[in-house]
Parts: structure tokens; C-alpha cells; sequence
């Protein structure tokens, strides 16, 4: 049956081998069978500019996407947190579109709509007030600007500092905010809604409006590495 599959939070590194491994096993056996796969985020552990792109691990990530667009899968790449400055260099590199965070899709007759996730989680006011800042145009501008080495030390202090941040944290600010999947939700007509970044993987059902609204949660791939299988029947997790 004709089927997309989804996916999120790799956090792919040349540090991270049980990711890559994992990757490598699903760009070579479920990742074929679909018509499209959609990757939201935070495919790379980070990304500092797609003038990174030809670094040796980064450069064996894009020829598997692009070996695997040459097989006829079209592929679309969504920012995350981690690789919010990934670009059209990038996209084109590896045979993808690079999406808009959300983007709604009908997906087999059904409205669905697709984000990184980390919008939602409202109730971490000190994370929102970070991600208006890296998302500022003039603050990406004047940071793409600085010399490779620069970008990349920089982000390896902010992980750092996020690290420590979130052991203080309560984990569930660190989730998504009901009152702003609603919001979103009504936003969009009452859709359906795909998202990673919380690293929660799970289903869940939204009464929005008087509407029921589906809510499917990517799974990272530090814990057993699935993808989300969507066709005209609905959606099911799948593990490899």
C-alpha cells in the first residue's frame, strides 16, 4: 500500500554510532518502500551553516538521502532546534525540499499538519525566549557571517549550557502545552498533528472545539529508533 513515513530527533554525529547505524539500516530497508519521507527536525545533533555540509560525516548523511531521492523517494527536510540553520544548499545537496515549520499536507485524504514540535512547549519560558532570538533573521545573518570554527565552538558551549539548564528544569515544562496544541489545532481546521522535539513518543487525542484531533509524537533515536508509517488507513509506529 502507498505509504509516507516520518521521522525526527536523529541527532546524527559522528559521535553518536548507534544513530548513524540505525540510519543507515532504515535508508536501506524501510525508507525505499515509501513514496516520500518527511525528517522534522533535528536530523543533524547540530548545524552551524550549509557551508558545513562538506565535512566528512555530514557529506556521508546527504549521499545517503541523495541515493535515496535517486531511487524516486521524494524527501523533505523541516528545521529543528538542533539544525535550525540548515538551507537550500543542504536540500539540494541531499535531493530534498526543505519545508516551512508547520506545513499542512493532505495526507491520503486527511489534513494533516507537521511540525518540529519545540513551538509548542510553551511552559519553558526561558527556551521560547532563546528560540525567538536564534530565529531573528539579522542574529542568523550576522552568525552565519563569523568563520566556521567560530559557529561550531559556539554552538558546542550552547549545548552545554543547555544540558545543565535542563537537569534544573521539571521535565514536563520541557513538553508541549495543551492550550497551544489547541490553539494550533483550531488554527489550522482541526487537522491532525505530527511533531517530534519532546522526545515522548506517543499518541494522543485532542478534544478541540468539539473536534477530535489526532496528536502523533516522533520518537528520538537514542531510544530504539522507529518511524511513523502513514497511509489511507491511518498511522502506525514502526521499529527496526
Amino acid at each position: 500500500m502507498p505509504h509516507t513515513l516520518f521521522i525526527s530527533d536523529l541527532h546524527l554525529s559522528a559521535d553518536h554510532t548507534h544513530s548513524m547505524t540505525a540510519f543507515q539500516r532504515f535508508i536501506a530497508t524501510l525508507a525505499p518502500q515509501a513514496e516520500s519521507l518527511y525528517i522534522l527536525g533535528d536530523l543533524f545533533e547540530y548545524w552551524a551553516g550549509d557551508d558545513d555540509r562538506h565535512d566528512l560525516f555530514h557529506a556521508q548523511v546527504i549521499s545517503a538521502l541523495h541515493g535515496l531521492a535517486a531511487q524516486g523517494i521524494k524527501i523533505y527536510l523541516m528545521q529543528g532546534n538542533r539544525d535550525l540553520l540548515m538551507g537550500e544548499a543542504l536540500a539540494t545537496a541531499a535531493g530534498a525540499t526543505l519545508l516551512d515549520d508547520p506545513t499542512l499536507l493532505d495526507l491520503y485524504g486527511t489534513p494533516t499538519l507537521i511540525t518540529h514540535g519545540d513551538k509548542l512547549c510553551t511552559d519553558d519560558i526561558e527556551y521560547q525566549e532563546f528560540r525567538a532570538q536564534v530565529h531573528d533573521p539579522v542574529f542568523q545573518k550576522n552568525f552565519l557571517a563569523q568563520p566556521l570554527p567560530e559557529r561550531k565552538a559556539y554552538i558546542q558551549k550552547l549545548r552545554q549550557h543547555s544540558t545543565i539548564a535542563k537537569q534544573s528544569k521539571d521535565s514536563a515544562i520541557m513538553d508541549v502545552n495543551d492550550t497551544a496544541v489547541a490553539a494550533l489545532l483550531r488554527e489550522y481546521h482541526y487537522p491532525r498533528l505530527i511533531h517530534g522535539h519532546t522526545h515522548r513518543p506517543d499518541r494522543h487525542e485532542h478534544l478541540v472545539d468539539g473536534h477530535y484531533c489526532e496528536r502523533w509524537v516522533l520518537s528520538d533515536w537514542d531510544q530504539p529508533a522507529s518511524a511513523l508509517r502513514c497511509d489511507a488507513q491511518g498511522c502506525r509506529v514502526v521499529s527496526f
